[in-house]
């Protein structure tokens, strides 16, 4: 991590930064080399379905590489952010304004049951979650998200949706379904649900000028 960085939020988890302000090698740590966060380089809601299908592993890597302007100290715009615990990479949470996932846009999820205009820029969105391998099981998630409120908000969002999945005891979940998150972890960060479009998933949102609270619950296992 960069030293003179001021960071998002710091607590006695996780430390996070703009990836803008994180170097590329530590986000590349943080998606790993052989999962499916490797292999999508975030790129799956940012690009057309045809991009997508037709596009190699090295030129989503360098898309995300713009995207995120990892290095570039003081850029005017970067796709997310990285958490560090003990100034090891261990996090990665994609946050942007809404319109910039373009695949969201034909998607029923976000929009079911919903009056929303698509290309208002003013609603951001958490559209993906990492947690590095060896730093999962610590609760990494619920900085991560929090992270994003004060993110979102001090660049002059209006609101922020997520589009969690529902854990359930017994219920197994694999890592890649929770790239979204998972429904607690927002709910704790002060969003509330709008929709239940599907059986698993559902819409969550905070308005910023409503004001918010951000929850501090102990229940933590992502």
């Amino acid at each position: 991590m960069m030293a003179s960085v001021q960071p998002i939020v710091t607590d006695d988890q996780l430390t996070v930064v703009p990836a803008n302000e994180a170097s590329w090698d530590d986000l590349q740590a943080v998606l790993g080399t052989a999962d499916y966060a490797a292999r999508c380089q975030c790129q799956r809601l940012k690009v057309a379905g045809w991009i997508w299908r037709d596009s190699t592993h090295e030129e989503r890597v360098a898309m995300l590489r713009v995207q995120t302007a990892c290095g570039v100290s003081g850029a005017p715009a970067t796709s997310g952010l990285v958490g560090y615990v003990d100034d090891e990479p261990a996090g990665w949470v994609a946050v942007e304004p809404r319109p910039a996932y373009p695949k969201l846009r034909g998607s029923r999820l976000p929009w079911s049951g919903r009056d929303e205009d698509k290309d208002d820029d003013g609603v951001w969105a958490v559209t993906c979650m990492i947690v590095r391998k060896g730093y999962r099981g610590r609760g990494l998630t619920y900085p991560l998200a929090r992270a994003t409120v004060d993110y979102a908000r001090d660049r002059g969002a209006r609101a922020l949706e997520a589009y969690p999945m529902i854990t359930q005891p017994g219920k197994e979940i694999t890592w890649g379904e929770l790239n979204v998150g998972a429904r607690q972890v927002f709910e704790e960060a002060g969003f509330t649900e709008v929709s239940h479009p599907t059986p698993r998933r559902v819409v969550m949102r905070i308005d910023f000028g409503r004001g918010h609270d951000v929850g501090s619950g102990d229940s933590r296992s992502s």
